[in-house]
């Protein structure tokens, strides 16, 4: 019986050295994991699925050698009825792509059919969020676009200027993923033109646009996009440019199907030319389609 009490208690002596024992290494094992974690910098991927959100830059951007060649097709009001198809008579398009000088660092150029204007933009990706050692919450772009009207003077006889013809866009982009499933931005815009219809309006028009994407499955996202101009800057027939999508992805393709109130596919015309109001139904259907390049 003194044995059986011997060897019981010598048992229950090695039981706890072995769970002390095992414990600390353990406990060691998880501090070098979380050492390493903290140590590693890990930065955020795909807080939207391309560098567009519908009509607007995203914080996206094109890798270094990369060619994104874009087609924009917006086609006319819906609220036309069947007579013209509901807007698909008419169409207005933008074609163009974005070059990745680097992986931060993109250029491109397009040209539009809305008031045949030449357009191109340089943009900058500054920041990027990441977690990890000297985590950042958001991702921050800057991007400058400019713009030339080419269309035929109305008035040819009269003394006309080059310059006339300019607008100019800044942005800058700042974004957060909050999950797998959901980002958003938020775009404080500033847009110049250098020529109005009279001293009434403003040459320097400031703008807050604002975005978001919600994804619903495994290729498909809900995008959403508005831009709010500040009173009293435009014309009193613009309105706010609102638009509603989806992102799908194909393989090496995304395609982008939405509905906006704005008919020009670049910077200042969606912003200060949109027209169309929801409630009228003087909405569009239009797509984007992207296709990836690598040199």
């Amino acid at each position: 019986m003194q044995n059986f009490d011997y060897i019981h208690v010598l048992r229950i002596k090695l039981i706890l050295f072995l769970a002390f024992f095992y414990s600390n290494v353990f406990s060691q094992d998880l501090n070098l994991i979380d050492d390493n974690e903290s140590k590693e910098k890990i930065y955020t991927i795909a807080t939207f699925k391309t560098n567009r959100i519908v009509n607007g830059h995203s914080i996206e951007t094109v890798a270094k050698n990369e060619f994104d060649f874009k087609i924009s097709h917006r086609f006319g009001v819906v609220g036309n009825g069947f007579y013209d198809l509901f807007g698909l008579d008419y169409a207005s398009m933008r074609m163009g792509g974005d070059f990745g000088i680097t992986d931060n660092l993109n250029v491109g150029l397009g040209r539009s059919t809305v008031q045949k204007t030449y357009d191109g933009f340089i943009k900058y990706k500054f920041l990027k969020q990441s977690k990890g050692q000297k985590s950042c919450p958001i991702t921050g772009v800057i991007m400058s676009h400019m713009g030339i009207n080419s269309l035929k003077w109305t008035n040819p006889e009269r003394e006309n200027l080059f310059t006339s013809r300019l607008h100019f866009t800044h942005q800058l982009l700042i974004a957060r993923k909050f999950s797998k499933n959901f980002s958003a931005q938020i775009s404080p815009t500033l847009t110049h033109l250098n020529i109005v219809k009279n001293n009434n309006l403003a040459n320097d028009i400031i703008s807050i646009g604002i975005g978001a994407r919600q994804k619903i499955l495994t290729r498909v996202s809900v995008n959403f996009e508005y831009y709010y101009i500040l009173t009293d800057q435009i014309d009193e027939n613009s309105v706010n440019a609102l638009s509603l999508g989806f992102d799908i992805e194909t393989g090496g393709h995304v395609f982008q199907l939405f509905f906006t109130n704005a008919n020009s596919p670049f910077e200042k015309g969606f912003i200060t030319d949109t027209r169309g109001k929801w409630i009228d139904g003087d909405v569009r259907f239009g797509f984007n389609i992207a296709r990836i390049f690598d040199f």
